[in-house]
């Protein structure tokens, strides 16, 4: 089809050099594709490297204690990724004696592999005509045939999953989505698109109808929650502190330091009457509020306002631990925030 037969040319002569374009290994493939997911590669390829020092092969990677893994993880978000890649490490060893699914259905099977995810590595390691479908493409093919259908509506999820499917180059699949996804990132850009020198200007329905501002469509995002975290950075007087493992949620499996969560922002006397104090202290304590305005923490779906109380005690916990071991456990990036500041007062 003559999409294709411009793009992968325009690819082939302008992509950028990623180390993971430089080989067909479909564990650094998966590796890339789980770390760049709601990820930009600037802040990806670091994580990636680290990755690849630390565990060069899937083997590695199932050994590790999933503690290791979110720790070395740390501070790049979504954790659930990081679990999901030490859950599906293991399965590769244990249950497919370390060969990787070959084939888009089998990949499916790992756990924190979807459509996306699965036809990026079954199109660029085994020649699978799978095609891609991420941001950049969803934007770049609304705007060069005028889409106006939602891309966050059902609707909108398979009629560009099937356009996609329709202009895959079968002789070559893993170029062409590459190479799409490449075009949206560099040329047709959510801002600023470079359309002067774009190979389908001549051809682009939005540049033609003055529309490109306005694709891709999106349907209005549901209400973002407000929640409100109190940490008790707690002082004993044999200088150990407490940190607590999250079970469920957001950063589950991460470490944090004893959470109260409240309604709203408190001031300190709201605070020490929280009921969650009597099950926390049984003796006197003196309290001070580290932060004078709250943290806010955005996620996607969710804006986290933080305060840390610092928390002095001669109480004994059956949980503490020395300061000096607080840097050995993953946390997330909000209290490594706090840890950096705090360390260096």
């Amino acid at each position: 089809m003559k999409f294709s037969k411009q793009l992968i040319p325009w690819y082939l002569q302008n992509k950028r050099d990623l180390p993971w374009r430089k080989t067909k290994n479909p564990y650094k493939i998966w590796l890339s594709e789980i770390i760049l997911q709601q990820t930009r590669i600037d802040q990806g390829m670091s994580y990636y490297l680290k990755f690849v020092a630390h565990f060069p092969t899937v083997f590695e990677l199932a050994n590790a204690s999933e503690e290791q893994v979110l720790k070395l993880w740390q501070g790049l978000g979504y954790y659930s990724r990081a679990r999901n890649l030490h859950y599906s490490a293991n399965y590769v060893v244990n249950e497919l004696k370390g060969e990787f699914p070959s084939t888009y259905k089998e990949l499916l099977k790992l756990k924190g592999v979807g459509d996306y995810t699965a036809s990026a590595i079954a199109s660029i390691c085994f020649n699978e005509a799978s095609a891609t479908v991420d941001g950049n493409v969803y934007r770049a093919l609304s705007r060069y045939f005028g889409i106006e259908t939602a891309i966050n509506s059902s609707k909108g999820i398979k009629e560009f999953k099937a356009l996609a499917q329709e202009l895959i180059d079968k002789k070559q699949p893993g170029n062409f989505n590459q190479a799409l996804m490449e075009f949206g990132a560099t040329v047709c850009k959510p801002q600023n698109p470079t359309c002067t020198i774009c190979v389908f200007n001549s051809s682009c329905k939005a540049l033609q109808t003055n529309t490109i501002a306005k694709l891709p469509f999106k349907e209005k995002k549901l209400k973002i929650r407000n929640r409100y975290f109190n940490y008790l950075v707690i002082q004993t007087l044999d200088k150990k502190t407490v940190l607590e493992k999250r079970t469920s949620g957001i950063w589950k499996n991460m470490y944090q330091f004893p959470l109260i969560e409240t309604e709203s922002e408190v001031d300190e006397q709201e605070f020490l009457q929280h009921n969650s104090f009597d099950t926390l202290f049984n003796k006197a304590i003196t309290i001070q509020l580290f932060n004078k305005e709250s943290i806010v923490h955005k996620l996607s779906h969710q804006h986290i306002y933080t305060r840390f109380w610092v928390v002095k005690t001669d109480e004994k916990f059956s949980n503490s631990l020395n300061w000096s071991e607080v840097s050995k456990y993953p946390v997330p990036k909000l209290v490594d925030n706090f840890l950096e500041q705090y360390n260096n007062n």
